[in-house]
């Protein structure tokens, strides 16, 4: 079974209710989330004044979820990706590319809704809106 790494904009849906087939399709699946999605998550309520009610959410959501640290062997990969493809001319963008990073790292299958994750080489990726009623 395949340990599902959650993009920002999965999380995001998930924890606001919009994404009931991606909640049905973790139940009872390992899943884990990149520190640097963690940050995301964090910036996006300092940045926005958020009800309580949201905040309280993505904070129990953080506190229950796996939340996997970068490493050497990340920062390893993203030379190599980095440079792969900003050679190719196709980079992502700085996060986008540290969360692609670790997903690969770690060997996560990507849960994300950013069609820009299909130009990495080897990122097993899951669409989340293709689940059903999102």
């Amino acid at each position: 079974m395949d340990v599902l790494m959650l993009d920002t904009n999965a999380v995001s849906a998930l924890v606001k209710g919009r994404a009931d087939s991606l909640a049905a399709r973790l139940d009872g699946q390992v899943g884990c989330i990149s520190v640097v999605t963690e940050a995301e998550l964090r910036f996006g309520l300092v940045r926005r004044p958020v009800n309580a009610d949201l905040r309280r959410i993505v904070e129990d959501f953080l506190r229950t979820v796996d939340i996997l640290s970068w490493n050497s062997a990340c920062a390893e990969r993203y030379a190599a990706l980095r440079h792969e493809l900003e050679t190719r001319g196709t980079p992502l963008a700085p996060m986008d590319l540290l969360i692609a990073t670790h997903a690969l790292a770690e060997h996560c299958m990507l849960v994300t809704a950013d069609r820009a994750f299909a130009q990495v080489p080897g990122l097993r990726v899951l669409d989340w809106t293709t689940l059903g009623d999102n």
